[in-house]
């Protein structure tokens, strides 16, 4: 167990970046493999002609469909940059979506440790990941905010239990302090990214239909032990805290919970159920403030609303106040969702 004063000083080594080699190969079944997991039943995810209906030239990947290869991207960066922590709780994620990617893209993925904050003793550290296509335009940001944790808040005994239940090969709790501190952090070339131009909004609803405080239907989604698994094995996200009990339970938790971006999926589903066109959404920003816990038995249940919160008539743009709510208790500290209209 590392304590906070024996890790590296993580704050200098921000700028720190790379491109993974090679691409990440957008296919068909796993675009449905993805809504599948995140209960997202848009036609555009499973029938082909029904993303054309739309203007798209393949499947249309559900927006944070993103958080496969990023997660895997940045491995690396955890496991020799990001490093003397013994636990990592996610608090804040921002898709930036230029264009919808869709079955058959080929991604070029950028890891840059963006930011570190200290604040109230704790490390706040973003992680930015830029998708890029084979043609060089931007389609996808994506910004993870996550809070490192060390020393007395960890239980000792965590350690082993992961170690004897996670899947072999794989380690959640990334690298350890090393003594390159002084090494020079490679930085993002120079250059201004070129952003991917979105295709026209196909939404269902008009951007002329749409008044300041009109709600959103409500989305109520049901979670089980086997959602999180199947979500688990489908996004690469197999800490156990997501389906072990006693994991859990050493990690501080109540009880199992469900994947702060599988709670993120099932908002974005509910937001296309509601506009007709998942690749209308320009941005979508969740702070997590509490858990969605899934009992063995019970499971769990997540109900969103939201509001249209501004207009923006000469970009024919809504920024969507989101809510959701777990337990009666508020689950997205603060949401929001900015989507363009025909």
């Amino acid at each position: 167990m590392t304590s906070t004063l024996d890790a590296p000083d993580v704050a200098s080594k921000v700028g720190h970046y790379y491109q993974v080699e090679g691409t990440y190969d957008v296919g068909r079944e796993k675009i449905r493999e993805y809504a599948r997991a995140v209960q997202d039943y848009h036609p555009a995810h499973w029938e082909e002609s029904a993303a054309a209906e739309l203007g798209y030239s393949g499947l249309l990947a559900p927006l944070t469909f993103v958080s496969i290869p990023a997660m895997a991207a940045n491995r690396t960066l955890f496991e020799s940059v990001v490093v003397g922590y013994d636990m990592f709780v996610q608090t804040e994620q921002v898709f930036e979506q230029h264009r919808a990617i869709v079955a058959g893209d080929r991604l070029i993925t950028d890891v840059e440790l963006s930011s570190v904050r200290r604040i109230a003793g704790k490390d706040l550290i973003t992680v930015t990941n830029t998708f890029r296509d084979e043609a060089g335009e931007t389609v996808h940001v994506m910004h993870t905010t996550v809070v490192g944790i060390s020393g007395d808040e960890v239980d000792p005994a965590i350690t082993d239990a992961v170690a004897n239940t996670m899947m072999h090969g794989v380690n959640v709790f990334g690298g350890t302090a090393t003594d390159d501190v002084d090494a020079e952090v490679p930085l993002r070339p120079e250059g201004q990214l070129v952003l991917a131009s979105g295709a026209p909004s196909a939404t269902t609803l008009s951007f002329d239909e749409l008044t300041v405080g009109d709600e959103l239907p409500l989305r109520a989604a049901r979670l089980s032990r086997g959602d999180l698994v199947n979500y688990a094995g489908v996004s690469g996200d197999g800490n156990p805290i997501h389906w072990n009990d006693a994991v859990a339970r050493l990690a501080g938790l109540p009880d199992v919970i469900a994947h702060g971006m599988l709670t993120m999926g099932l908002g974005a589903g509910f937001l296309s159920a509601w506009s007709g066109d998942p690749g209308a959404v320009r941005r979508y920003g969740v702070r997590l403030s509490n858990t969605v816990v899934v009992d063995a038995v019970a499971g769990g249940e997540i109900e969103y609303t939201g509001r249209v919160k501004s207009l923006d008539a000469e970009a024919r743009t809504a920024v969507i106040a989101i809510v959701a709510k777990s337990g009666g208790r508020k689950i997205f500290g603060l949401a929001t969702s900015e989507l363009r209209f025909r």
